[in-house]
């Protein structure tokens, strides 16, 4: 199987040779200490014999407020950090004449789709591709704020609706643009839940939510790709109706938030490809690359039996991850991933 097919049969959950080996995002410092030289995070994945390369939606800052704080191309304030995403604090969408005046970002913008064309370019057929992007949630949350958002949930269900209806229409048009592009998988990174549980009833979730999230990967099947739903935190509250939204697979089901990866397969492994869970909050950061082996060896064990498993962190590999851990999961997957487990 080349990488390419070898990830969409996995996100099918049908037989593979090996289980494959992905990452949706590699923090650039950490990659150019992977493989010295590498030009980008796509490179590193490309070099280490990952199965996929990744890239994102591109929102530019259009407005630098000091040394500290930017504005991109949604309106949103955000303060820097040390990661390769940064913090919002503020976003410009308080009341209804602020949503009534507000336009999103241009979807079909030339710079929209980031480094997409070029991954296309130099490795379509050999790896699959990844883009990133969201649905409804969190860009509304961005806009709105993640307090007012969930208070309004409740409090100004139809404020709420429309603001999300707004941002869904724009990222639709986004995932169209991105699957004629040449995008395999799309993958929705609207985080819904903390480490306690959902941010949100299941109910409103059922209401509000997941029907946004379905309209999302109906179009994104429609235009002929695979769709991947990523959050972060405890999600069995709310894991069902993620699965009655067709999505094709889970990530990164966080060990932090005692998403366990064999409890998460007997669930809904029958109906989603599962995508995680080796731990990125201690054990990537911390641990030795002979803690790692081992930690890749138990994912196998715990998901690889029956298929539609596929081998990544619990969420994405950030600037504290070290370099030779992530080596070691790299390898450890393409050394373990063709069984027995």
């Amino acid at each position: 199987m080349t990488s390419q097919e070898r990830v969409l049969t996995a996100i099918r959950r049908q037989p593979v040779d090996r289980v494959p080996v992905v990452e949706f995002l590699i923090d650039p410092r950490v990659a150019a200490k992977a493989v010295p030289g590498c030009l980008d995070p796509a490179d590193c994945m490309d070099k280490l014999g990952m199965d996929a390369v990744a890239c994102g939606a591109r929102f530019q800052q259009v407005e630098a407020r000091g040394p500290e704080h930017w504005v991109d191309e949604w309106g949103v304030l955000y303060q820097r950090g040390p990661e390769a995403l940064d913090h919002p604090v503020k976003g410009p969408i308080e009341t209804w004449d602020d949503l009534r005046r507000y336009t999103p970002p241009d979807p079909q913008a030339p710079h929209r789709l980031g480094a997409l064309p070029d991954l296309v370019r130099r490795y379509k057929g050999r790896r699959a591709i990844l883009f990133h992007q969201r649905a409804a949630f969190m860009w509304s949350a961005y806009l709105h704020g993640i307090e007012n958002m969930l208070m309004d949930l409740l409090a100004e269900p139809d404020f709420a609706n429309a603001l999300m209806d707004m941002v869904l229409e724009a990222n639709i048009a986004l995932a169209r643009r991105a699957v004629r592009t040449g995008a395999d998988v799309i993958v929705l990174g609207d985080d819904y839940a903390a480490n306690q549980g959902p941010m949100m009833s299941p109910a409103v979730f059922d209401a509000m939510l997941q029907p946004r999230l379905k309209k999302m990967v109906d179009v994104i099947h429609e235009e002929g790709a695979l769709a991947v739903k990523h959050s972060d935190g405890n999600l069995y509250p709310i894991l069902e109706s993620i699965a009655r939204s067709g999505a094709d697979g889970l990530n990164p089901i966080e060990p932090i938030a005692n998403m366990d990866l064999k409890t998460t397969k007997a669930r809904v492994g029958d109906r989603m490809a599962l995508i995680g869970n080796v731990d990125c909050g201690h054990l990537l950061p911390f641990g030795t690359p002979e803690q790692v082996r081992a930690a890749v060896r138990q994912c196998m064990r715990d998901a690889a039996p029956g298929g539609g498993y596929l081998l990544s962190s619990s969420n994405s590999i950030h600037s504290s991850c070290k370099p030779e851990n992530l080596v070691a999961m790299v390898r450890a997957g393409l050394e373990f991933g063709a069984g027995p487990w």
